[in-house]
């Protein structure tokens, strides 16, 4: 227990402030959880009026500093990269619903070689296999020029 009236003081004051952060907190969670449910599953509508209530909310607890400047920052920006992935897979949805005119080869259950490389060859490569790559095709045409 605190001896100076001083320190019982602070101790009181911190309490108060933590029960005030904590609503704040919880409100900020609330909010950036009914955003990403949004964004999953709802309109774009209504998910952009959430994601615009949720980064308000963020940057209001930033401001007061219930959460650190940089943590906000970090919560909006994934908040946001979620949001653009979800409008470009329902785009790409929309655009795959248009009919397509089959080929003979799959009309008939037979796949073409271009097929079936071009089926096996859909995973995208991450940024450091691809500058890894580049490293090799630069290297062994340098060493090409010095023999």
């Amino acid at each position: 227990m605190a001896n100076s009236s001083s320190a019982r003081k602070r101790i009181r004051s911190s309490q108060r402030k933590h029960e005030q952060n904590r609503g704040v907190r919880s409100a900020v969670r609330t909010a950036v959880a009914k955003a990403r449910r949004s964004v999953t599953e709802g309109s774009d509508d209504e998910s952009q009026t959430l994601i615009g209530l949720a980064t308000s909310a963020l940057d209001k607890a930033a401001e007061h500093g219930v959460l650190h400047r940089r943590n906000a920052s970090r919560r909006k920006s994934r908040l946001m990269l979620m949001a653009a992935k979800a409008t470009a897979d329902r785009s790409e949805k929309a655009v795959e619903t248009t009919p397509k005119r089959k080929s003979p080869s799959a009309r008939t259950g037979k796949a073409s070689a271009g097929a079936k490389k071009s089926a096996s060859g859909t995973k995208t490569r991450t940024k450091t296999e691809r500058t890894a790559a580049r490293t090799r095709r630069t290297a062994g045409a340098s060493g090409a020029e010095r023999s």
